[in-house]
């Protein structure tokens, strides 16, 4: 028996930070239980072509031989196995820098050892039978479009006229589907179309008392859309109280969530108590977005106040009396032409500081002659680096393997495309309709500042 689950919020378990218990997403079965712990997701948006795509990989532990997966969109999508590690790649490469100064292990007075600074072509629809003629037959309430393999997942497309004969078709098939027809009904009022994707357990990662666990395969999502948006409403019968999610966009611009879920509540705070502080200045136009708003400023922060989000600096943002958290900005900017090339390996991913030290060791500092010499060597380096970058050097670290795996990416993350990462917890009251991503803009200005290096009021 296939059990079927509902389309999820994306959310994101990197070995960078501990996914949350109410990440978890729990199903119910006869003598079979599914869990979802994690799930990853990208999307992009071409506006002029009317293009979206999303790429998920989610992550399973149970017991059940096999089941799948309900995934509504609003056109018939084409699917497209991606690169294995593909979310790994990009979580390393959305990491945000920070400042450093070079300083010296050998001289008695050093510098601080860091110094923080502050689209394809269009989508065809399949095209319909005509059920209106006379002497036509009469179409069945659900029609499988296509079926294939991708990766190594099978999948069904499927078109239904009736949220029951959905639901009845999906019962019939040995799709046990964990959700209720109402949820159904509401795509298939719209006229979205359902993709179903089987799933064999038997290929994950066994463990000892004979449960599973394992990633399937990346899959890419492709299809025509009038506006930007994200099935989250089916989400909601698989939260039981909120669930954590961090969403990758890629897209001409940069991107908001809609009304009381912007990004503003958290960013605009964040900057203005990082501006004084950060050496420099703040990089990528936040304090110019500050200043750009201006008198609109107060009453920004006294809405995010009505709701009772409270920012501290250096902290995560608490949840209000509702249970509701802000959402946050993780990683925000404009791709250039170097962000490819290190993509391609032709730029280095980190800056480098330079070892002021080099050439010397502390056995030479023990000749009082020779370490004068030192000296003078190391202090003249390092005035050299002050005056070259007095502001440090911009720097992140990851494992060179994982670097040369940026190349993975190269083809799917395009120069001058704007990659906004958010964090949000939704809750189950907040699951009401889907998600629409909207551009990133207070009243008549665009917001384009950019959010890659570490600031002193950013969050853990």
């Amino acid at each position: 028996m296939i059990r079927a689950l509902p389309w999820t919020t994306p959310l994101i378990a990197l070995a960078l930070a501990a996914p949350a218990d109410a990440a978890c997403c729990y199903f119910s079965a006869k003598n079979a239980d599914i869990l979802q712990p994690a799930q990853k997701v990208f999307l992009s948006y071409d506006p002029a072509e009317k293009i979206e795509t999303f790429t998920v990989q989610p992550k399973f532990e149970g017991n059940a031989l096999d089941f799948g997966m309900v995934i509504p969109t609003p056109a018939m999508p084409k699917l497209h196995e991606m690169p294995k590690e593909f979310f790994r790649h990009l979580a390393m490469y959305t990491i945000l820098r920070k400042r450093e100064s070079p300083y010296s292990k050998l001289l008695p007075l050093t510098y601080p050892p860091g110094i923080l600074f502050g689209a394809p072509a269009p989508v065809a629809q399949g095209a319909k039978a005509d059920a209106g003629g006379f002497g036509a037959p009469k179409l069945p309430p659900v029609r499988v479009l296509e079926t294939g393999v991708v990766g190594t997942l099978d999948y069904k497309i499927l078109e239904a006229d009736r949220a029951d004969a959905l639901f009845d078709w999906l019962k019939e098939h040995k799709y046990q589907y964990s959700g209720d027809e109402a949820t159904l009904d509401h795509y298939v009022k719209q006229k979205w179309f359902f993709t179903v994707m089987k799933i064999d357990t038997m290929a994950m990662k066994k463990n000892k008392d004979g449960t599973f666990a394992g990633e399937v395969t990346p899959t890419r999502f492709q299809f025509t859309s009038e506006k930007f948006i994200y099935p989250l409403k089916i989400t909601q019968i698989s939260v039981k109280d909120k669930t954590e999610a961090l969403i990758y966009v890629q897209t001409s611009h940069k991107v908001d969530l809609p009304g009381d879920w912007t990004y503003q509540y958290t960013w605009i705070p964040m900057l203005q108590a990082a501006t004084g502080c950060t050496p420099g200045g703040i990089q990528g136009g936040g304090e110019e977005w500050v200043k750009t708003l201006g008198a609109r400023v107060p009453a920004l922060l006294k809405r995010a106040q009505d709701l009772g989000f409270r920012f501290m600096p250096g902290q995560r943002p608490a949840p209000n009396g509702k249970g509701h958290i802000p959402t946050t900005m993780e990683w925000a900017r404009k791709l250039t032409a170097d962000d490819v090339k290190i993509l391609k390996g032709d730029a280095p991913y980190s800056e480098k500081v330079p070892n002021v030290d080099e050439g010397f060791t502390e056995a030479d500092m023990k000749d009082p002659k020779r370490a004068q010499a030192i000296v003078k060597v190391i202090q003249a380096r390092l005035a050299k680096s002050q005056k070259e970058r007095p502001f440090g050097y911009a720097v992140r670290e990851a494992p060179e393997d994982e670097i040369k795996g940026l190349r993975n990416l190269a083809g799917h993350l395009q120069e001058g495309l704007f990659i906004t990462k958010f964090r949000k917890f939704f809750c189950r009251d907040e699951m009401n309709e889907d998600l629409v991503i909207v551009p990133a803009r207070e009243g008549d200005s665009e917001d384009t500042s950019e959010y890659q290096e570490v600031l002193p009021s950013s969050p853990p």
